[in-house]
């Protein structure tokens, strides 16, 4: 018997199959968490913003496009906009200027799940080698940009330099990331 792609279970998502996301939501979830708590910290936060997520991929699987990607990022994506939205809310009501609120603690990168760990795998391994292959200007513009969830104008204050030279760090670090990944 085989195990269904993610590709798979979103497709039968996309049909309304209950079964389908039940699996899809066991098999991603705790990769799209991780997602999450990374940007949001708070694990009461990113608990409500998952619900959010997949609510959102339960009503919009039928725009997934294999043709553009893995589900799994197409799901990651969904998440981070999602993370990014909710700190952006919670950076408003905390009433703490922009420099002050970004100063707030994030996780240690180290601070890993062995899980998520496990899942990511190979995956991972080639991701960081080809982050390795990156400029430090890139790779750091990328990491601030993803896994913390910076804009590009706090990437640009967080590593003082201009907002267009930032976004060409990251632009340019993402295509070498592309190439390299799909070597």
């Amino acid at each position: 018997m085989n195990t269904p792609t993610l590709e798979q279970l979103l497709q039968a998502v996309a049909g309304k199959d209950r079964n389908a996301f039940d699996a899809l939501y066991e098999r991603s979830s705790g990769i799209v968490f991780a997602v999450l708590l990374k940007i949001l910290v708070r694990r009461d936060i990113a608990e409500d913003a998952l619900q959010d997520v997949y609510v959102k991929i339960w009503r919009q699987a039928a725009s997934y496009r294999e043709t553009r990607g893995k589900a799994l990022t197409w799901m990651t994506s969904i998440a981070r906009y999602r993370a990014l939205d909710v700190r952006r809310t919670l950076l408003r009501e905390s009433g703490l200027p922009d420099a002050e609120a970004n100063q707030l603690e994030q996780p240690d990168a180290t601070d890993s799940d062995p899980a998520m760990a496990a899942e990511w795998g190979d995956d991972a391994q080639r991701l960081r080698l080809c982050m390795d292959e990156l400029s430090r200007d890139q790779s750091g513009s990328i990491q601030l940009a993803f896994l913390r969830g910076y804009s590009h104008s706090e990437v640009a204050d967080a590593v003082g330099a201009p907002i267009g030279t930032v976004k060409s760090w990251i632009r340019r670090g993402l295509g070498a990331l592309k190439r390299c990944l799909g070597r």
